[in-house]
């Protein structure tokens, strides 16, 4: 959308649509009501002598706003679209070589396993700060298959990655729906009310119990705070790469979780310990000693496996699910 089009929009559209345009008016002190009339009408019938006590010229007015949507423009310009992520090999931590070359595609998970300590870290820090062997690990990160642009690593509107770390604290008076909602405005996304709607509705779909809209996100559990999250990150970030940090301790449903993201065509690199989901993943990373010592692919064997452990998580969720409403387990028998 170019400014010009702005102009030529209905006042009812823009409240819905471009929210921020009203907030520009009104922090002049103008008053802005739903119409059909254009926002080029609303400007030129505004009154001039309301003008001239608000302290500012229509001429004042039209170039202040037209450098307002320049800059909304410049900021909701999409990202350049992230078809692969290749990473070249560097060395661990002893200077052995890591000899590879790992082209990740979006809608795959990539699981990253390893002891405390092993270097999964300073992996995920090589991909987000998208290094260029200028790091401990003298890694290379290419993008498309080539060298970035510089705007990958040092600007704040072009993150390469979305974090989802194990723990999570709010510190804002919102509620779930305000804080989406902030977070929706911020992007500058068409119908903000509809993506709301959309995020809570997910995220009470993967959180083990709902929450309503106007719940306090201080009062959020861990599992629902994280589930919120996921579901914005799934359909707010404009991040290509969605790195989640143990989301088998986030009380959720994981494989929702997973299919949600992957349905966004984002890269997902999942640092984990659950044998579920390490399963779930196309490849795991095995990192040793601050270097990525194997790469597995998933084999049909271990999906077949993978039934028999998700059977035996649903028995542990079924105990588990009883314990929480007050059940005694001296029989467990059929679980």
């Amino acid at each position: 959308m170019n400014i010009s089009e702005f102009f030529l929009t209905s006042m009812a559209d823009i409240l819905v649509d471009h929210p921020y345009i009203e907030d520009f008016l009104t922090s002049f002190g103008l008053i802005v009501k739903p119409s059909d009339d254009t926002l080029q009408h609303y400007l030129d019938n505004l009154d001039q002598d309301n003008l001239e006590d608000l302290g500012v010229s229509d001429e004042q007015l039209r170039q202040s706003l037209d450098d307002f949507l320049t800059g909304m423009l410049a900021l909701s310009d999409p990202m350049d679209k992230v078809e692969s992520l290749t990473i070249i090999g560097g060395h661990d931590k002893s200077g052995k070589a890591e000899n590879l070359e790992l082209n990740l595609k979006p809608g795959e998970v990539i699981c990253i396993v390893g002891p405390t300590g092993s270097g999964k870290s300073r992996l995920l820090a090589d991909i987000e700060w998208v290094a260029q062997g200028d790091t401990p690990t003298s890694r290379k990160i290419l993008i498309n298959g080539q060298v970035p642009d510089s705007k990958w690593r040092f600007s704040t509107e072009y993150k390469l990655v979305a974090q989802l770390s194990q723990n999570m604290n709010f510190v804002m008076d919102l509620s779930a729906e305000e804080f989406i909602r902030m977070h929706a405005e911020s992007r500058l996304v068409t119908d903000p009310e509809k993506k709301v709607a959309q995020i809570l509705q997910q995220a009470n779909e993967l959180a083990g119990e709902q929450f309503a809209p106007d719940t306090p996100v201080t009062s959020l559990s861990g599992g629902q705070s994280r589930a919120l999250m996921i579901a914005d990150m799934a359909i707010l970030s404009k991040s290509p790469i969605a790195l989640i940090d143990e989301i088998e301790n986030a009380g959720i449903d994981r494989k929702k979780a997973l299919d949600l993201l992957v349905q966004e065509e984002k890269i997902i690199l999942m640092a984990t310990h659950d044998p579920i989901l390490a399963l779930m993943g196309d490849r795991r990373l095995v990192i040793k000693n601050g270097g990525i010592d194997k790469i597995i692919e998933s084999s049909e064997e271990e999906r077949k496996n993978l039934v028999t452990l998700e059977k035996l998580d649903n028995k542990l969720l079924a105990l588990r699910n009883r314990i929480r409403t007050g059940d005694t387990l001296e029989h467990i028998e059929g679980v």
